[in-house]
């Protein structure tokens, strides 16, 4: 297993664990989809591709850009350190104000 596979878990708890302090979370899945980018620059220098499934009580009447704007600020140095590519669905808990 490559070093990054190995830290992808914790990445993921991590990824979690301020997405839930920063917002009220609905459901958070979080899927490392970094084997589908081996060789790629952003899987070279160590950091994950990801895709997040979030819904969130805050993302209520946002559009998709303020949305993500949240989750950036959340995530906050993960984006730089951590992160390479993250692909982001982001809903209300409701499915209302989609």
């Amino acid at each position: 297993m490559s070093g990054a596979a190995e830290r992808a878990p914790a990445r993921a708890a991590e990824m979690e664990r301020r997405l839930r302090a920063a917002l009220t979370v609905g459901t958070v899945e979080i899927i490392d989809e970094s084997h589908l980018h081996v060789g790629h620059a952003g899987a070279r220098d160590g950091r994950g591709h990801f895709r997040l499934r979030l819904s969130a009580a805050e993302f209520k009447d946002l559009p998709m850009i303020r949305r993500h704007r949240l989750i950036y600020d959340a995530l906050g140095d993960l984006m730089q350190t951590d992160i390479h590519a993250l692909t982001i669905e982001a809903r209300v808990p409701d499915g209302s104000g989609d």
